[in-house]
């Protein structure tokens, strides 16, 4: 009984989420047929319609959207009771989708998934490498990872660590053109400056005389969309870049990159984060989130704070 309780609130909840019985079959691993076999079951047991249809589009109804709150975390606790009961070692099966941005995942995400794998070797886990603002129930997302200044408040937003950001170049191109000891020096330098999909250019700021100014630069010799792209340019010896810390250790630490006027550039107020859209996670994506969270939380270029990359100045 409990295991049909599972799998028909799991299929009235999938399919919520991602708005076709199709998408939602494909999640659970089941056909189309079944998952609306086990939505028309619940809606006819508590005798109401929970989906308005149509040939094209399907939608919650004021009573399934009451429902969806509910079951969500209903189902959370019925499968953590079921994982308590069946003891520390219970099975975590089936998928987990996660969306993360390119320069996040290669470098923070996918040393982790061998651990991941290791630790649970039931879980699917599927990541698409996106920029992109995702919609979790449109796009069926368990978790996302994201950078920066984050302000969405309809999602639960885990800090997993602050980004901080660096001023760097090669001690090669500091040898060609010199060593910037003001910002007043900059604009004799070539800059690598990182361009946002929404083509603005990213500024760097300085404390002067307690105050943050920006400083962007009239002559740019590259500029990428990348941050990691800029920290191999600025390795290589093409410029000036303001390059994340977690990005720029393995350079400054191999004598590649040396830091840049750190005590006045402004390290960011940046975090990285871990969102999801309900606060009761089911246990194969909890697992998940610890595991990235275990994982992050323990990543040197993270957790290095500007203050002591100050061995590393030119």
């Amino acid at each position: 009984m409990l295991d049909h309780d599972f799998k028909t609130l799991n299929a009235f909840i999938q399919t919520a989420r991602h708005g076709s019985f199709t998408a939602a079959a494909q999640t659970l691993g089941l056909t189309p047929a079944a998952v609306s076999k086990s939505v028309g079951q619940l809606e006819q047991s508590l005798n109401t319609r929970l989906f308005s249809r149509t040939t094209r589009s399907l939608s919650l109804t004021a009573e399934g959207d009451y429902f969806l709150n509910r079951a969500e975390t209903a189902l959370a606790l019925l499968q953590q009771a079921a994982e308590h009961i069946g003891g520390s070692e219970a099975q975590y099966a089936g998928s987990v989708r996660l969306s993360v941005s390119n320069v996040i995942g290669r470098n923070l995400v996918l040393p982790c998934l061998k651990t991941l794998q290791q630790r649970y070797p039931q879980l699917d886990i599927e990541l698409d490498f996106e920029d992109k603002i995702i919609d979790f129930v449109k796009d069926g997302f368990d978790l996302v990872i994201r950078g920066g200044h984050i302000a969405d408040s309809s999602m639960v937003s885990r800090e997993l660590a602050p980004l901080h950001l660096c001023l760097a170049a090669s001690p090669d191109y500091l040898a060609q053109y010199g060593v910037p000891r003001r910002v007043e020096d900059l604009p004799q330098h070539r800059m690598i400056i990182r361009r946002f999909a929404n083509c603005k250019y990213s500024p760097w700021y300085f404390r002067q005389d307690g105050t943050l100014l920006p400083f962007e630069a009239a002559r740019r010799a590259l500029t990428f969309s990348d941050p990691e792209a800029c920290a191999m340019a600025a390795a290589d010896g093409c410029g000036i870049a303001e390059i994340p810390v977690y990005l720029a250790l393995p350079y400054l630490q191999a004598g590649r990159l040396k830091i840049l006027l750190g005590d006045c550039h402004h390290a960011g107020d940046y975090r990285l984060v871990l969102q999801y859209a309900h606060r009761n996670l089911p246990p194969r994506v909890r697992a998940v989130a610890e595991h990235l969270f275990a994982h992050l939380s323990q990543h040197a270029g993270l957790h290095t704070a500007p203050q002591a990359l100050a061995a590393f100045a030119a």
